[in-house]
């Protein structure tokens, strides 16, 4: 009898992301895995820049099944449905367009898949060496447990729930058709996702050794954005389902609010000047333990020097976006707000 395996359709949402695509593919062909049992799904999300072009120069140069749909601009969850419905694997995954693969990215979800006999995974982003210093800073703020980014990608953690990603995530197609597509969420569609699939009762592997390069955020404002509409997207998924809201995911709003307030209090009330001192000085002292550890992760010293920016970037990003929600969606009723329209896929 012959031995039963998985066939993957991996599945890239893209919109007007042709050069992030051309590198995309090109790490895919470097995949040390069976060209018979995996397929590529470009998913075009109303593209009108090269990305056709760059697809069909890609399928004639490559020896792995590629294929291109494209639909009017919907958004990154309307596209992966697309992609799922034009699948022909059993297994979906998904991975962003701003992502380059391992040589044993697939070779190790299918190891993993087997062994643990999971209806659906999440695996974890990280960097390449040849990554700018700012990405750099960027992926260690957003990987770092002092700034809670240290929780995405990590099952097992104590101080909150296990969702895999878009960046690197796939289910069974027997799953998709049971819990259906992605909503049409502009942000945080993979977390509602993810939800649904935990609340299907799936069993979810947690790949280690399947990481993906993520290339991220280009400079500092787009990052900024970026984890700003995360943190209105988290009041957004506490509204459609509060087990999706957890402590930790409050934590920068929390501390924004802290040294929002303390400034004010130092401003009208002198005696509190000290306590803002304190303040300053405790986010000092984090900062710089940071920026030791990322010189011995990265071994060099220059995306160290960005942290001072980045980190508080990231948290009072974030922090903002979740309290104007907060305060928008929770204490008046109002209804759901996307955030930047425009930088979805960004």
């Amino acid at each position: 009898m012959a031995e039963k395996y998985h066939t993957y359709s991996v599945i890239i949402p893209s919109f007007n992301r042709a050069d992030e695509i051309r590198d995309l593919l090109a790490s895919i062909a470097r995949l040390d895995f069976p060209r018979e049992r995996f397929e590529v799904i470009v998913a075009d999300d109303g593209s009108t820049d090269s990305t056709e072009e760059v697809v069909r120069q890609a399928q004639q140069k490559y020896t792995y099944p590629l294929h291109y749909f494209s639909q009017k601009n919907q958004g990154p969850g309307a596209a992966r449905n697309l992609g799922m419905r034009k699948a022909q694997g059993d297994f979906f995954i998904f991975v962003d367009s701003d992502v380059t693969v391992p040589p044993d990215w697939l070779k190790n979800i299918d190891l993993a898949l087997t062994a643990e006999q999971a209806d659906a995974f999440g695996g974890p982003d990280t960097y390449r060496k040849d990554f700018p210093a700012l990405l750099k800073a960027i992926n260690y703020s957003m990987t770092s447990f002092i700034t809670t980014g240290g929780l995405r990608g990590k099952k097992g953690k104590k101080l909150a729930k296990f969702y895999p990603r878009s960046f690197n995530m796939g289910l069974s197609r027997s799953l998709y058709e049971k819990i259906g597509g992605f909503s049409d969420l502009r942000h945080g569609q993979d977390i509602e996702y993810s939800n649904r699939i935990l609340k299907a009762g799936a069993k979810v592997a947690f790949v280690a050794d399947a990481p993906v390069y993520h290339k991220r955020r280009t400079n500092l404002r787009r990052f900024f954005r970026q984890v700003f509409n995360w943190g209105i997207a988290r009041i957004n998924l506490y509204k459609m389902d509060n087990s999706m809201l957890e402590l930790v995911h409050a934590l920068p709003a929390m501390a924004t609010l802290f040294v929002l307030l303390v400034v004010l209090l130092a401003i009208f009330w002198p005696p509190a000047r000290i306590l803002l001192w304190l303040t300053l000085e405790f986010g000092a002292v984090l900062i710089v333990f940071s920026m030791i550890d990322a010189v011995f992760k990265y071994k060099e010293i220059k995306p160290a020097l960005y942290l001072p920016i980045v980190i508080p970037s990231q948290v009072f990003g974030y922090g903002l976006g979740f309290i104007y929600n907060y305060i928008r969606r929770v204490i008046f009723k109002k209804g759901a707000k996307v955030g930047f329209r425009k930088n979805y896929y960004k």
